[in-house]
């Protein structure tokens, strides 16, 4: 059996960039994107059955619940797990496992596996590879070649190496455009360019969200040491039980595949921390712009109000108004003049008054030499101490800085000792 060509890794080989329209789909997390789900109140399911051998004994087989749950030996509740629930399970039963894991939903025992088709699928491909190594799989029996594993341990690594390929090539297929718009983000801020970070920031984390489940739920079934013993159900069907320290093959096969589903979440989660650090920096930018904006303006502000200051002086002698200046020679330009000063100064009252309002202090303003008593030029020194021992150690290199601290502390307890000695 063949698979299917993969439409989606020759598009990727081209290098191009993928469309908006999948990025902006809303029912990508939780895997609903990756199937349809059928109403709660459906009685009947569809599903390929494999025997021990690994060949398919029937192909979208229909069968009703309460018949599955009967020869299966399965509750209502883990078949509405199954069939309705999108969250990831791995649940294991008395003679079955069951496994819902994004795009594959099975039931393994100790000599058959039940595929349940996923209603209106968009997995075909996914799918389609998952029966093609299944199927190899299975027909290896318990070889050298498949490390001695079971029947039950076969078509589970199945399941997860499925899975977790398909993780790995979505992670790919995200972070690619991710870091390609990061990258242009800190030549240029664009608008569209923001727009695709927005985009790709909320299917990046759809992604993760959906990563991390199916991280917990093989963590979940790591911690419980009874599920882990209660998986060899080849041996228990041969009358064989295992005590519940004794699992560590499955327990190795859980872990490798759960250091690669734990490698993909933290991959992601760089990935995301990488959007909101480049998102705050691009609003400080933004912020700073608009702040030198603003600072603009006042500044227009202020000229504008000095202007109308000498303006208000040589409109009183404009008024047709007899005031015996306009006889002389030196009235237009005195008047002229003296608005000039005025204006002048407005100005640089005002810009200085605009200094003052940027500068801020942490610890105020140091008390001038000449200026207050003796007692508040010390406590302006105290203050003001600390905060240029600060810039000064912030100023350092970080060695540097450490040096000066125990410096300073092995200072501090010198100068104790001497005092304890006096």
């Amino acid at each position: 059996m063949r698979p299917p060509p993969n439409h989606e890794a020759r598009d990727e080989a081209h290098g191009d960039m993928p469309s908006l329209t999948g990025f902006m789909d809303d029912h990508a997390g939780l895997g609903s994107g990756s199937r349809n789900m059928k109403p709660a109140n459906a009685l009947m399911l569809r599903c390929t059955e494999f025997d021990e051998n690994g060949k398919p004994i029937l192909m979208s087989g229909e069968f009703k619940k309460t018949e599955l749950g009967t020869k299966y030996s399965l509750l209502p509740r883990d078949l509405r797990k199954i069939d309705s629930s999108v969250l990831p399970h791995i649940m294991v039963r008395p003679t079955a496992i069951l496994i819902n894991l994004l795009h594959l939903r099975c039931l393994i025992k100790y000599n058959r596996v039940l595929i349940f088709d996923s209603y209106g699928s968009s997995q075909t491909y996914a799918q389609s590879m998952f029966v093609y190594d299944l199927q190899g799989k299975l027909q290896q029996k318990a070889s050298q070649l498949s490390g001695n594993l079971p029947y039950e341990f076969r078509a589970l690594e199945a399941v997860l190496q499925s899975v977790t390929t398909a993780l790995e090539t979505e992670l790919d297929n995200v972070r690619k455009p991710v870091v390609r718009v990061l990258q242009e983000l800190e030549e240029d801020i664009d608008r569209d360019k923001l727009r695709h970070l927005l985009i790709y920031s909320k299917k990046l984390t759809s992604f993760e969200q959906k990563a991390r489940l199916v991280r917990d739920a093989i963590d979940d079934l790591l911690e419980a040491d009874d599920d882990l013993a209660a998986m060899y159900l080849t041996e228990k069907h041969a009358g064989e039980e295992r005590e519940e320290d004794n699992h560590e093959e499955v327990e190795l096969l859980l872990e490798s595949y759960h250091k690669v589903a734990d490698e993909i979440v933290q991959v992601s989660s760089a990935l995301v921390g990488g959007i909101r650090n480049t998102e705050e920096i691009v609003r400080a930018i933004l912020d700073a712009n608009r702040n030198s904006l603003m600072l603009l303006e006042l500044k227009v502000s202020i000229a504008t109000a000095g202007i109308s200051v000498g303006m208000f002086i040589a409109a009183l002698y404009g008024m047709n108004l007899e005031n015996f200046i306009e006889d002389t020679n030196w009235g237009f330009w005195s008047v002229s003049g003296f608005s000039f000063v005025i204006s002048i100064i407005a100005c640089m009252y005002g810009l200085r008054m605009l200094r003052k309002v940027q500068k801020l202090r942490m610890w105020g303003e140091r008390p001038a030499g000449n200026g207050g008593t003796k007692k508040q030029q010390r406590q302006g020194l105290r203050l003001a101490e600390p905060a240029h021992r600060e810039e000064g150690i912030m100023g350092m290199p970080l060695g540097q800085a450490v040096a000066a601290v125990k410096a300073g502390q092995k200072g501090k307890g010198n100068k104790g000792a001497v005092g304890g000695k006096r």
